[in-house]
């Protein structure tokens, strides 16, 4: 028997399988199939707001890519052809699969076999049927995407009409380092983003929350304008995602996080879109 999905949970075990989860998407809309590449809970970022338990700073472990598409195939044909919608208590606006997503439980860009698995996924989704009705994206901090090997994955990902969602959550060094615990600058953050959009759709993903009581800085806010004005010009990204917090995170600094209030995401959303951008949020 399964539990009833929520949008509040997205742990990867959630049916007892390695590599593929599903969840209910708040900002698809539906059913979402996840792909963990990131099986030992390893990234090469550390996000304040993650909720992944036990992460750990690294790279994905070597692929059973033969596990890897048998599991794919079972739960494809589970929710196809079998009662997963009822075991899992799905409401019947939301039994469609919207999406297949390689998320999981770290940067799934790590994966040093990343362009064969992004098309054996793409192979079976096809085969399926699910592909093109439904999308396939690939959520990622986008650290990697300068790496040949990387930007063969996204060529794969192209070649399915895939889509890249982008993690930029600050334009400022504080905030980098504060939010997502990374390294890697602002500028070499826009420069793999410009990578991207020239290898496929792309879209920017944003997660704003209140931490330890500052809100929305005004510095965080115009920092990230400015960069949008950047992009306008030499990017054909236009379309953003915000969103806040919606589950606990794992991390220690889960009690200083605090969701912010629809209005502050809908106002900063009615700036982004007086640059031309197309903006969702979520809450």
């Amino acid at each position: 028997m399964g539990s009833k999905l929520s949008v509040n949970n997205h742990r990867a075990d959630i049916i007892g399988l390695t590599y593929i989860y599903p969840v209910l998407s708040r900002r698809a809309g539906g059913l979402s199939i996840g792909i963990n590449f990131n099986t030992n809970n390893t990234c090469n970022w550390r996000c304040v707001y993650c909720q992944v338990h036990n992460l750990t700073i690294g790279a994905a472990p070597s692929i059973d890519f033969a596990l890897l598409a048998t599991e794919l195939r079972l739960l494809l044909d589970d929710v196809l052809h079998g009662d997963f919608y009822d075991r899992f208590e799905v409401d019947e606006d939301k039994r469609v699969i919207k999406d297949i997503a390689i998320a999981g439980n770290g940067e799934p860009t790590t994966l040093k076999d990343f362009a064969r698995a992004v098309g054996l996924i793409g192979q079976i989704a096809t085969e399926a049927g699910v592909f093109p009705t439904s999308d396939y994206i690939l959520i990622t901090n986008g650290s990697l995407l300068h790496l040949p090997r990387v930007q063969d994955g996204l060529r794969v990902l192209n070649d399915y009409h895939g889509q890249i969602w982008f993690k930029f959550d600050s334009a400022t060094e504080a905030g980098r380092t504060l939010i997502n615990n990374a390294s890697q600058s602002c500028q070499a953050a826009v420069e793999n983003l410009l990578i991207a959009s020239q290898l496929c759709q792309t879209k920017l993903q944003t997660c704003l929350f209140d931490f330890a009581g500052r809100g929305f800085p005004d510095t965080e806010k115009q920092a990230y304008l400015a960069v949008l004005k950047q992009l306008k010009d030499h990017c054909n990204v236009r379309r953003i995602m915000l969103y806040t917090i919606a589950r606990p995170s794992a991390q220690p600094e889960a009690e200083q996080l605090a969701k912010l209030p629809v209005e502050v995401l809908e106002g900063f959303a009615g700036e982004v879109r007086k640059l031309g951008f197309e903006v969702s949020v979520s809450i």
